[in-house]
């Protein structure tokens, strides 16, 4: 499938030999340019740290809520509900409690 045009800005970036032997070599059997194997994993490292940075934040703030106001859920009751999912007898998300 064709990739729409994107606007695009040159970087360059210093790679020491095995690791450019490395993409160079992965390209290779992958039909693939050494540029689309580059770009393919720069892309996919930004994605999963920008996941990774999300769920951090997530929990920061998460963390200042439950200190500001102490509610909370208990182990055992997210354990019994996590336990329940795809059964029958599912039940619903635990209640948060001081």
């Amino acid at each position: 499938m064709p990739q729409p045009h994107i606007a695009a800005k040159t970087m360059s970036v210093k790679l020491d030999l095995d690791t450019r032997a490395r993409v160079e070599n992965l390209a290779e059997v992958r039909h693939r340019s050494a540029h689309w194997i580059m770009r393919e994993a720069i892309t996919q490292y930004v994605d999963r740290e920008e996941r990774r940075e999300t769920f951090r934040q997530d929990t920061i703030k998460a963390w200042e809520e439950y200190q500001e106001t102490g509610m909370h859920a208990t182990a055992a009751a997210v354990d019994t509900w996590l336990a329940s999912w795809g059964t029958d007898n599912e039940v619903p998300a635990p209640a948060c409690r001081k």
